[in-house]
């Protein structure tokens, strides 16, 4: 299995820490990226990616290695902790990136085989807004199955942090980890998913949108193909 951690922040503190012995529980090759440190551009709003292709953002290239790790993953784990209520500027910004890729657009076909995790942590509270800002976009991008996992632990810093919240974290992670190895390679996405797919390929032939158009048509969706086959 391939996981691929994307880290809301370029520190390793406690968020950092839960995501990563999430993926080693979950065992295979894991491949990290920290934000801003390994991407930190925000979005210009130019729309190339919507209205030409992915490849027209003025940060495309830079972009590409992560893009490419999360083509190739079987699991997909965003991470960030809680702030004001919400995931981190890096992450957002990171996210604003993938519009292109949301189901109303140009979903890519891999994302509703694979399974993700959304990671937050906070000294107190936030931790469900927080993960449902990262959660929008993996399920709009399709991906299959999606866990969440958020705690507060009560200390900014991973040794501050009680035996009985590590004792608790322990056990969450362990839960999350054993139900992704029994579905890797059959998961498949739930009834809100392809139901929403269904809505996208109805606007679609009708779509205002060339490119998204084309694409759809090119991949066979406007017909009886469909991407979790």
């Amino acid at each position: 299995m391939k996981t691929v951690i994307i880290h809301g922040q370029s520190h390793k503190g406690t968020t950092y820490h839960i995501a990563r012995k999430t993926a080693d529980k979950i065992g295979g090759e894991t491949t990290e990226f920290f934000l801003p440190k390994d991407f930190g551009e925000f979005c210009c709003g130019c729309t190339q990616c919507f209205i030409n292709s992915e490849t027209k953002c003025p940060h495309f290239a830079s972009l590409s290695p992560i893009t490419k790790a999360i083509d190739e993953a079987d699991v997909i784990i965003l991470a960030s902790p809680v702030y004001v209520f919400h995931a981190t500027g890096a992450m957002k910004s990171f996210l604003d990136h993938y519009g292109w890729r949301w189901m109303a657009h140009r979903p890519d076909e891999r994302m509703f085989k694979k399974q993700g995790v959304c990671i937050s942590t906070a000294a107190g509270a936030g931790m469900r807004s927080t993960n449902k800002d990262m959660a929008h976009s993996l399920f709009f991008w399709g991906v299959a199955k999606i866990y969440k996992y958020g705690i507060g632990v009560a200390a900014v810093d991973w040794n501050k942090v009680s035996e009985k919240k590590k004792q608790k974290i322990e056990k969450a992670t362990s839960s999350i980890a054993n139900k992704i190895r029994k579905r890797n390679g059959k998961v498949k996405p739930g009834i809100k998913t392809k139901g929403f797919f269904n809505i996208m390929r109805l606007a679609q032939k009708t779509g205002w949108n060339k490119a998204d158009v084309t694409y759809w048509k090119e991949k066979g969706w406007l017909n009886k193909a469909r991407p979790w086959k």
